[in-house]
């Protein structure tokens, strides 16, 4: 049977409408999410918002006083006032101006694409049937693959083209972004000159809190945060929902690993061990030199030797201290 035969016999009229007919339940079938605001504008002020927004509700966190947030506190309020060498002010300045830069590249960067009704999903399917088909026939061989698609070819179709291949893209955004800041991140560090003229700045908040996670130079937020996120966009071929859906994420959990609390229900917090107590070793003395992995995942940390923990840090400094004695 040939490959164009294997796709229409499990691709009838009763498949086709059903295919459709059903959505996922995160699709909006609109061509604005927002009528009046054209989807790749909204995806530049989403990260902006997302920012502002969950930073204000830990900068409503750190001048609060209730006793209960002592026990989540990393640093203690008068350690985030002495050991931090830049004002609010100009942390205040500095990240706004970098949110005015993404902006204005991002509305030259995001073009407007195809959304909602507009894309013709039931085409898109049928192009990606014969390479469905050949898959299963493969994998399962051509009798068995044939029954397989004949019974429930076009509900692992809809989920290959709803969810399995959305879910891929999205990953290799998050994995693109990690590896970007990792390696760029590192040469930072590694490289004095780069250090002093550009991360140093970062580092002044020796004691991170969370509107001031994008405190940098204008050049390195240009390249570790905007430039990484736009060719992940890019390379992923993620459409103007899935971009807009990766950048609020990828920022969220930027702010998040600066807030400066370890709390126990904070779903970002739970979802990876890089989180606020990690990324917080890397902005003291002695782990300065780690944990360079951000903002998902740590596995590169893991993988070339960077990373270092809480234990590590108790372990090495008993060590100094026996050395000592």
């Amino acid at each position: 049977m040939t490959l164009m035969n294997s796709t229409t016999t499990f691709l009838g009229p009763t498949q086709l409408q059903y295919l459709s007919a059903q959505y996922p339940i995160y699709y909006a079938h609109r061509v604005e999410l927002f009528d009046g605001v054209p989807d790749h504008y909204l995806a530049l002020a989403v990260p902006v918002i997302a920012y502002w927004v969950l930073s204000s509700f830990f900068h409503l966190l750190d001048i609060s006083t209730f006793k209960w947030l002592d026990n989540y506190r990393i640093h203690d309020s008068e350690e985030v006032k002495s050991r931090n060498l830049v004002s609010r002010t100009d942390v205040l300045i500095a990240v706004i101006f970098q949110h005015v830069v993404q902006t204005v590249i991002g509305y030259w960067w995001m073009e407007e694409k195809s959304t909602g009704p507009q894309v013709d999903h039931i085409t898109n399917m049928l192009q990606l049937a014969p390479a469905f088909a050949r898959l299963v026939t493969l994998i399962l061989g051509e009798e068995s693959g044939q029954q397989l698609l004949a019974e429930r070819g076009a509900d692992g179709l809809y989920t290959l083209y709803w969810w399995a291949i959305p879910l891929a893209k999205f990953f290799f955004g998050m994995f693109f972004i990690d590896t970007w800041q990792y390696f760029l991140h590192r040469a930072m560090h590694m490289n004095p000159w780069l250090y002093k003229q550009f991360h140093s700045w970062h580092h002044r908040l020796y004691v991170p809190y969370a509107f001031g996670a994008l405190y940098n130079h204008p050049v390195e937020g240009f390249l570790l945060d905007t430039a990484g996120a736009g060719i992940a966009e890019w390379l992923g071929q993620l459409s103007t929902r899935e971009a807009m859906l990766l950048f609020c994420i990828s920022t969220l959990k930027t702010v998040d690993d600066h807030c400066g609390y370890r709390l126990p229900w904070d779903p970002l917090q739970l979802a990876s061990p890089n989180n606020a107590d990690y990324h917080d070793i890397h902005h003291q003395v002695i782990g300065i030199k780690s944990n360079f992995s951000q903002p998902f995942f740590i596995h590169w940390d893991t993988i070339l030797g960077t990373r270092m923990t809480r234990k590590d840090i108790e372990e090495r400094r008993a060590k100094q201290k026996a050395k000592t004695q």
